[in-house]
């Protein structure tokens, strides 16, 4: 089977994956393959970075699983990301992270390890305070370049407030999910189902939003 990363792409990923910090648990979540597209494709590519790097694992379960319960997975192929404690920090994909969201893919392995740039004082400030659930989805498509910085800000506010759950999802792999949510733009943001933001908006934008709900 040919090989989704390119020799190139191969080589600045395993320079990236020296910064890793503490080991990264992958958590796939798959169907069969005769009703989902995109799973074997999403595990080959999953499967290929894990070779980067000795401190990333991954595990693949079926989407009618207890584990999928667990971590609240509906949709297949989707997967999270655990720390080296196994524990669950309610970082989400759903959908492979092809094209540029390659790039939010990295950062949150990254992150998960411990190779965080902090925010400033004053937004963990407020973040601190959010004390009510917050679901983050953020609608994408794989070559939108605008895409992965809005998923990384997702990703990074669930990180560090456990109310807090930031999920990617492909908006054409799921196709009739993105129409229920009426997506004709990406980056497409919507917190708590009912409200909404386009475009990579910085993260003080996300937190005013979260803080007026």
């Amino acid at each position: 089977m040919e090989k989704m990363i390119t020799k190139d792409i191969e080589k600045q990923v395993k320079d990236l994956f020296k910064g890793l910090v503490n080991p990264v648990r992958i958590v796939l979540f798959t169907q069969d393959h005769a009703v989902c597209e995109t799973c074997e494709p999403t595990e080959q590519l999953l499967g290929e970075v894990v070779e980067l790097s000795d401190k990333l694992s991954m595990q693949i379960s079926p989407l009618d699983s207890e584990l999928a319960k667990q971590y609240d997975v509906t949709l297949a192929p989707a997967f999270v990301l655990l720390d080296h404690n196994g524990e669950y920090h309610r970082v989400k994909f759903n959908g492979i992270p092809a094209g540029h969201e390659f790039t939010s893919f990295l950062t949150a392995l990254m992150e998960m390890s411990g190779a965080v740039e902090d925010l400033p004082e004053a937004l963990l400030d407020r973040l601190a305070k959010i004390d009510k659930p917050v679901n983050i989805k953020v609608f994408v498509t794989l070559m939108c370049p605008h895409c992965p910085g809005a998923v990384q800000k997702a990703h990074k506010l669930a990180m560090l407030n456990k109310n807090i759950t930031g999920e990617m999802i492909e908006a054409q792999t799921f196709y009739e999910l993105s129409e229920s949510y009426r997506v004709s733009g990406v980056p497409k943001i919507v917190i708590n189902e009912t409200h909404e933001l386009v475009g990579n908006q910085p993260i003080e934008r996300f937190l005013d939003l979260i803080e007026s709900i």
